[in-house]
């Protein structure tokens, strides 16, 4: 129990973060733009829809597929009315995209993030009752620089059998994932935030990395700032992931050890995902892969792409529906009748999954009062 309230607390009762004003009450319907994505996507994305109709979220949903188009010029892009729809809407919820190799065209994960300038990846790694793992109190926070580092497509040939990739570091970028993070921390009442680096080899890029995040914790004395190298925290994460509360690093370093941290409470598939944008603008997604060998057999987890919702209802102010559909699930989780391959589980099928979700959600009353308790026993005899 103490455990499920910790993740409520990292997702809803501590205060959420906002990129910008608030701009809906939990009265007011807002349209989504839905891109449900490849693989196993379409399905989990219609689970999270059929469970947002059930639990009456007032949220409009716009589909919008990204597969790439190429301009006539050979510029890869997103297709003009997603990229419509995102301006117009501001929030999007994103399923699972395949990242192809050597298909001729970028990542859309990519370039979605470079296109709506995502600079913020938050990924919440909590554990979570009714998921046995080998550590029962983990809570941290994972802050990923989203726009550069070595994920900014610089790359070419030097000579035949000689690639050379470029890692950009800029110190706009910097400063402002470092002044993301801290004020993450201060709004969510968390301790600590961690730079996490390879100053000590990279000298000039993770060096001014470091050194913005240094400038920055200077304007938050009552947040303590730590630094630690990439290699150290890989190594005390998996011995003791409970001294480690928010941390902040570039985009690589972000990618990696986030999916590490979702390993230590049951994996991708239970772990949510947040894109924030510079300019009121964000996408909220699944971040596991898209399960081709499951595709279309009605065995996928939704549980990620639920949860990444959820913190997508917070952001935008629906914060009693995000606790609403959020107990149902975890709830339903700590029961233990719904599981999936995700978890090395018995497979179940997304429509038992949805069915026990809505039964919890819909159906289930509130747990019963704690019994009295006993009398106190009668005094001795005279």
């Amino acid at each position: 129990m103490a455990l499920r309230a910790g993740v409520r607390s990292l997702l809803g009762t501590r205060k959420p973060v906002h990129s910008r004003p608030k701009r809906a009450s939990s009265s007011e319907a807002r349209t989504v733009t839905l891109i449900p994505g490849d693989g196993i996507g379409p399905e989990i994305s219609a689970a999270v829809v059929r469970i947002f109709d059930a639990a009456k979220v007032p949220i409009h949903w716009e589909e919008r597929n990204v597969t790439p188009v190429q301009s006539p010029a050979g510029k890869w892009m997103i297709p003009h009315s997603a990229k419509c729809s995102m301006d117009k809407n501001k929030l999007g919820l994103k399923g699972p995209l395949k990242t192809p190799v050597a298909a001729g065209h970028p990542s859309m994960n990519l370039l979605l993030r470079k296109t709506f300038d995502l600079y913020a990846n938050v990924r919440p790694c909590v554990s979570i009752a009714g998921y046995h793992t080998p550590f029962a109190d983990v809570n941290l926070v994972t802050i990923r620089e989203n726009t550069e580092g070595e994920y900014s497509g610089i790359e070419h040939v030097i000579v035949d059998g000689v690639v050379q990739s470029i890692k950009l570091i800029t110190e706009g970028a910097s400063r402002r994932v470092a002044e993301f993070a801290f004020e993450f921390a201060r709004k969510n009442q968390r301790g600590t935030v961690t730079a996490v680096h390879k100053a000590n080899i990279m000298r000039l890029s993770d060096g001014l990395f470091l050194k913005k995040c240094r400038e920055v914790a200077e304007n938050y004395k009552d947040v303590h700032f730590k630094e630690m190298y990439l290699d150290t925290v890989c190594l005390n994460m998996v011995q003791d992931p409970t001294q480690f509360d928010v941390l902040v690093m570039p985009n690589l370093y972000g990618d990696i050890l986030s999916d590490l941290c979702a390993g230590l409470v049951g994996g991708l598939g239970v772990t949510p995902s947040g894109n924030i944008g510079a300019n009121g603008l964000a996408i909220f997604e699944s971040v596991h892969g898209t399960a081709p060998d499951i595709a279309g057999k009605d065995l996928a987890n939704p549980t990620a792409l639920l949860l990444s919702a959820v913190m997508m209802l917070r952001h935008t102010g629906l914060g009693q529906h995000a606790t609403r559909i959020e107990r149902a699930c975890f709830d339903m989780i700590s029961d233990g009748k719904a599981r999936s391959q995700s978890v090395l589980t018995p497979a179940r099928s997304r429509k038992l999954y949805n069915t026990i979700l809505l039964e919890f959600l819909v159906h289930k009353k509130p747990p019963p009062p704690p019994p009295p308790p006993p009398p106190p026993p009668p005094p001795p005899p005279p």
